[in-house]
């Protein structure tokens, strides 16, 4: 009987399931969306159980669908959006809803955080500057602000885990999302209790640590009901999304990068240590592949800001497409006629690091049309991204770049990625699934399935190569100063913006 490997990637906007065989070749996959929430400014939240119900549905999907039995799945294993907040009581049931990573609100507390350890102390540890992005700061929010809700936690976890354990009954993480806590201590791989301390965190509240392709469990009976599976499956951890992105990728040898388009959007590399940036633009996970690193500088607001553009037009009376957006703005030159966009609907990390950081249209005149509004998204997303790539070459060099993520199915954003970088832009067959694919092989390696990563170079597919107009790289390079300029030139404004307060109908109201 040929066996199979069941993923899930659960990403931000929904939950990807996958069926991999035994070649590490895709046979079918299926998706299920999750709604996220916004109750107030800079909080970003999502509710565990409607991850649950995701898992269960695209369960179900997928297996009517590829006709596989469900005795031939040998394994099931995880990929999963970093840095969340998710408190789990004593039972394994969340108490209330999750802060995920695009949630802000805990800034005061990630600047405490710093002050406390030491901004080059805690780099140094954990191979992350202190942000409110990450898991530490928002469980001092929850602490500082919801004291009941603090008090009935068992474990703080990852949104993988809670699925992981809803199968298992077992709170276990690995060392990649782990590293995404701002908690972690990357050369021992285990919880820092110098930063636990000084964050006021228990670190009986934090779960066991282990490497990704840990068997970590069995799926129960009760879970196996309920997702029409056998009991008694091996259940493998699995890692973090960028870390199982760059194994989807076929980045699993030290030197080579990738860069993910999705709602967020990174460049990654792998290296046998930390990558420790001077100006702390680049930060660390721990890889999947044991003893190796995920060196990553990443971007809020990726394919966000371009499906945030989209909303508003829409919202206008347009029925846009993708595609259709994508060929207005092909139809602008350039720099969009002398157009900046800055891509900071969520603040920023890489390359500002910038919690109070805010979007703007800088340039607009009367001569700007749809077309251009959409190009000036596109090209702020790159030339921001070019910040961090930056940082990537004074370290190391690369001849190409492979481009995986949903963003990677636009010829025209991986044609202006290739002109602002000035490096050839490859992209494989096999782009959407990259992160899911990831998670596969993860959890096929942990069982024995697969004798090691390098399988999945074989199956990603041909790589279409994207080559950067020397002409138009020229152009970009003298416009990226221009669009770090106006940031530099806005982020007094931005900073001051960030002190208003929201009063529904009333508007907004300024702070002393």
């Amino acid at each position: 009987m040929r066996q199979y490997v069941l993923a899930y990637d659960l990403g931000t906007t929904g939950n990807k399931a996958v069926l991999v065989d035994e070649q590490c070749h895709l046979v079918a996959s299926a998706f299920y969306p999750y709604t996220t929430f916004f109750p107030f400014d800079k909080a970003v939240e999502q509710d565990p159980w409607d991850w649950w119900i995701s898992v269960r549905q695209s369960t179900h999907e997928l297996l009517e669908q590829s006709g596989v039995p469900v005795e031939s799945i040998a394994v099931i294993s995880f990929s999963g959006q970093m840095m969340a907040c998710v408190p789990l009581a004593h039972d394994g049931d969340p108490i209330g809803r999750a802060l995920i990573w695009a949630d802000m609100r805990s800034t005061a507390q990630a600047q405490r955080l710093n002050a406390e350890v030491g901004e080059h102390r805690l780099y140094q540890i954990v191979g992350n500057r202190a942000n409110a992005s990450y898991s530490a700061a928002k469980i001092m929010w929850v602490k500082e602000n919801e004291p009941q809700r603090f008090q009935r936690t068992y474990k703080f976890v990852q949104p993988k885990d809670f699925v992981a354990m809803k199968m298992t009954g077992r709170f276990v993480t690995d060392y990649s999302d782990a590293s995404g806590t701002n908690l972690f201590d990357l050369s021992s791989l285990q919880w820092s209790s110098e930063i636990l301390a000084a964050a006021g965190i228990d670190g009986g509240l934090m779960p066991q640590a282990v490497t990704a392709t840990t068997v970590v469990g069995t799926l129960t009976a009760s879970a196996a009901e309920e997702l029409q599976l056998v009991e008694g499956i091996p259940v493998v951890i699995g890692g973090a999304d960028g870390a199982c992105a760059a194994a989807g990728a076929g980045i699993t040898e030290p030197g080579a990068i990738y860069q993910y388009m999705g709602s967020s959007s990174w460049l990654g590399s792998v290296s046998r240590m930390p990558i420790l940036d001077e100006r702390a633009r680049i930060f660390n996970w721990a890889h999947v592949v044991p003893g190796l690193y995920a060196p990553t500088g990443t971007m809020q607001a990726a394919g966000t800001s371009f499906q945030w553009l989209r909303t508003v037009l829409e919202r206008g009376g347009d029925d846009l497409s993708f595609e259709r957006m994508e060929e207005m703005a092909a139809q602008s030159p350039p720099t969009a006629k002398a157009l900046i966009f800055l891509p900071y609907l969520l603040g920023e990390r890489s390359p500002i690091w910038d919690a109070s950081a805010r979007a703007a249209f800088v340039g607009l005149q009367m001569h700007h049309q749809t077309g251009d509004l959409i190009r000036a998204v596109m090209e702020g997303v790159a030339l921001n991204m070019k910040g961090i790539l930056d940082a990537f070459t004074e370290v190391g060099s690369y001849d190409m770049i492979r481009l995986i993520g949903g963003g990677a199915k636009s010829r025209l954003w991986a044609q202006i990625l290739a002109d602002v970088y000035g490096v050839p832009m490859a992209v494989p067959k096999v782009v959407d699934e990259a992160t899911a694919m990831g998670a596969a092989v993860t959890g096929g390696v942990g069982v024995g399935l697969y004798p090691n990563f390098e399988v999945v170079a074989d199956v990603i597919g041909e790589e279409q190569m994207i080559y950067p107009s020397v002409e138009r790289h020229g152009v970009y390079s003298l416009w990226q100063p221009l669009y770090e300029g106006a940031y530099q030139a806005l982020k007094h404004t931005f900073q001051r913006l960030s002190e208003c307060s929201f009063d529904g109908d009333r508007g907004t109201r300024m702070l002393d």
